[in-house]
């Protein structure tokens, strides 16, 4: 799997290796004329990779999957979904923009589990490059704990200098192998090195085989290669391959892509020959937990074509002409086309997602690459392949064999926390935006549907703009369904700020059947929490028994349509004093249109609050960037409540802030933090909120707006 920031060089690197490869032609193309990587309408339009692709390619005779992920951060699920399926990282950083943090973000989560890493720099050819520079930076960076363990295996061979002073690079001098690699032929040369070459090759090659030998599991390597004996290549090698394998060594290689009419990018044979020979096989990856479907448990499972069968939906897609397509990573035995599978989901219930267990007959079974699908009969453990028709599979649910269903628990996703409030364009778009919607949230883990009973307002929760944006073009392009932002509304509530009464008089004479009712009642606050309170103090009948619930079902009513700004009444007792009624004209309806209008005019003779929901908030950043975020929090009518220490280096911050003030906080927070921060909310309470906001609430509920 390629990790990286946006514009490190991710996909120009995957068709770079899957030309070396021989798996596309020169012009870098499948056979049918699409693009290898990013063949998705909308990655096309914005010259930028939004979703997971796999790239499968040979070498060496072993079938490598590569799998590319976005690198923007508002597609980490994507990432996220590469990770559960990948058995190791390639991380791809510029030689001239440096790492980001949500880079680092990324390495921490690969070191927290083990998954073998190594590190690939790009951009050698930009005039401001530095490889020695940026190795520096590198070890520095993902060896803070042992900088031993990142290395370069190899150094640039220069050309000589351009009209601008930057000396290109034009083949490899490989440390371990002492040998030059020449590309500026196009294909891959190889030659002994001349001696200042051998010289700069020597003094860097001491610190890598330190480095293997450090990793090596024979302790007695170091005493032999301190006393002077030459440790064999083949030696070196394995231990090389062993300590990548363990997590414990990362080497950092480069690569470039190919110029034009040449078969071979720079360092590309040498990057696949590391992933080939270097990274461990499926077969090595530790044995996944599963349980049944009930939650009872059931013993691990391990990487064998031959044992039961737990294969996970790591993506969901769908195609005009198949329908849906779920990309599967098939953990334990074998996956065959045609046959009848359990479906099990569980877990994301707060996302939208109902827990289901189905059995449904997978159609095709086939290997993408591009636009194309290479139709297979079968997908062994350990490979990945795409499977048509599943139409109840959502992303993170587990396929296992229907008369021994399993479940595999679901990898964690981050929180959509980025609200986009949405209205159907039209009636046309109305009736298919439910359907659009669920599809929509099936693919897409990272996103939240919400009807909100509140505000009456369909909200998609994303993780950022450019994920709403995606969101709103795969409705409009795949599904057919035009809407409209609107502005997202929090549930704001009123309540009294003070003791009042009022008098509710319908009475109507106009011909036939007449209305009269009368109802006096006194309004007064309560504490947060209450709701409404309804009190029926009437003596004497001048409000008939059988009329009370009336009056108590119209104050109630027009509670929830709000008395000043049209948000819902809370916290009030609302208690019925007296009245009068008609032996004829009295009704039910008319007492609750009286105990509406009593309501209504107690509220125009008292101060009403408005309430705002006030958020639990804890963001977690570098130590760093607290102040700024706290400084930015107070900013917002925040109240920090503490702060702790979340990681060695993170710090998370509690405040309570007003959700007014953090309906963009995902993006906010982001510059803030220079993308390293992450936050999470949730409900505390609603409480009063200032005057002079609240007038401006009020301002704009007179004007509709």
């Amino acid at each position: 799997m390629l990790v990286g920031h946006s514009g490190s060089g991710k996909t120009t690197l995957v068709e770079a290796l899957a030309l070396t490869a021989g798996a596309v032609n020169r012009a870098g193309r499948v056979e049918d004329g699409a693009t290898v990587s990013d063949y998705d309408e909308i990655e096309h339009r914005r010259q930028r990779s939004v979703q997971l692709s796999l790239v499968p390619v040979e070498w060496g005779g072993i079938k490598i999957n590569i799998l590319d992920t976005p690198g923007y951060a508002d597609f980490v699920g994507e990432l996220r979904a590469g990770l559960r399926a990948a058995d190791a990282a390639l991380f791809v950083v510029s030689a001239s923009d440096g790492i980001d943090g949500a880079t680092r973000m990324v390495w921490d989560e690969c070191e927290a589990v083990g998954m073998p890493r190594a590190i690939v720099v790009t951009h050698l050819e930009a005039a401001r490059s530095d490889y020695t520079q940026m190795t520096a930076v590198c070890g520095e960076i993902f060896g803070a704990d042992d900088p031993d363990a990142v290395i370069p295996l190899y150094l640039p061979l220069h050309g000589p200098p351009g009209p601008d002073g930057h000396a290109p690079v034009t083949g490899l001098l490989g440390l371990l192998s002492r040998r030059v690699y020449e590309y500026t032929s196009g294909e891959r040369v190889e030659r002994d090195p001349d001696p200042a070459e051998l010289a700069l090759i020597t003094d860097a090659r001491a610190r890598l085989i330190e480095g293997i030998i450090a990793e090596s599991e024979d302790e007695s390597l170091m005493d032999r290669y301190l006393g002077g004996e030459e440790i064999d290549l083949k030696t070196l090698v394995d231990d090389l391959e062993r300590a990548v394998a363990r997590g414990t060594f990362h080497p950092v290689l480069m690569a470039a892509p190919a110029t034009d009419g040449a078969r071979q990018g720079l360092g590309t044979v040498e990057l696949l020959e590391l992933v080939s020979g270097g990274f461990p096989t499926p077969l090595e990856r530790a044995a996944v937990t599963v349980t049944r479907p009930d939650g009872s448990a059931r013993p691990d499972v391990t990487c064998d074509p031959d044992g039961s069968l737990v294969a996970e939906v790591v993506k969901t897609s769908s195609d005009p002409y198949v329908g849906r397509v779920s990309l599967v990573r098939v953990f334990s035995g074998t996956l065959k086309a045609e046959e009848t599978v359990h479906v099990s989901g569980h877990g994301l219930a707060d996302r939208g997602h109902e827990d289901h267990d189905v059995d449904e007959r997978i159609g095709t079974l086939s290997s993408p690459f591009g636009k194309q699908q290479r139709v297979l009969t079968r997908c062994i453990a350990g490979d990945l392949a795409c499977v048509a028709k599943l139409t109840r599979a959502e992303t993170g649910d587990t396929l296992s064999a229907k008369d021994d269903p399993l479940l595999m628990a679901p990898w964690t996703m981050p929180d959509p926390l980025l609200p986009l409030a949405i209205e159907a364009h039209s009636k046309a778009d109305e009736d298919k935006l439910s359907q659009g919607l669920a599809r929509l949230v099936a693919e897409d883990p990272t996103m939240r549907l919400e009807q909100n009973p509140h505000t009456h307002q369909v909200v998609l929760w994303c993780l950022g703009e450019a994920h709403q944006d995606v969101a709103l073009e795969r409705l409009r392009t795949r599904y057919g369904v035009q809407v409209d932002p609107v502005p997202h509304k929090v549930s704001l509530r009123e309540t009294f700020g003070a003791k009042a009464a009022g008098r509710g008089r319908h009475v109507k004479q106009s011909g036939g059947h007449g209305q009269f009712a009368i109802c006096e009642i006194e309004v007064e606050p309560l504490p947060p929490g209450s709701g409404i309170e309804f009190v029926d103090k009437v003596v004497g009948g001048s409000v008939p028994r059988q009329f009370i619930p009336s009056v108590e079902k119209g104050v109630r009513t027009q509670a929830a349509r709000g008395v000043a700004a049209g948000y819902p009444l809370v916290d009030v007792r609302i208690t019925l004093l007296d009245g009068k009624a008609h032996s004829v004209d009295s009704s039910d309806a008319a007492f609750q249109t009286a105990g509406a209008l009593a309501l209504r005019e107690a509220a125009a003779e008292a101060r009403i609050d408005l309430l705002e929901p006030v958020a639990e908030l804890a963001v977690v950043v570098p130590d760093e960037y607290v102040g700024p975020v706290m400084s930015d929090l107070a900013g917002r009518r925040g109240r920090v409540v503490g702060t702790d220490q979340a990681t060695p280096g993170r710090t998370r911050v509690r405040a309570e802030i007003p959700e007014i003030e953090i309906g963009r906080y995902a993006v906010e927070l982001r510059s803030v933090s220079h993308g390293t921060g992450r936050f999470a909310r949730a409900y505390a309470r609603h409480e009063p909120m200032p005057p002079q906001i609240a007038e401006k609430v009020r301002e704009q509920a007179e004007k509709g707006t």
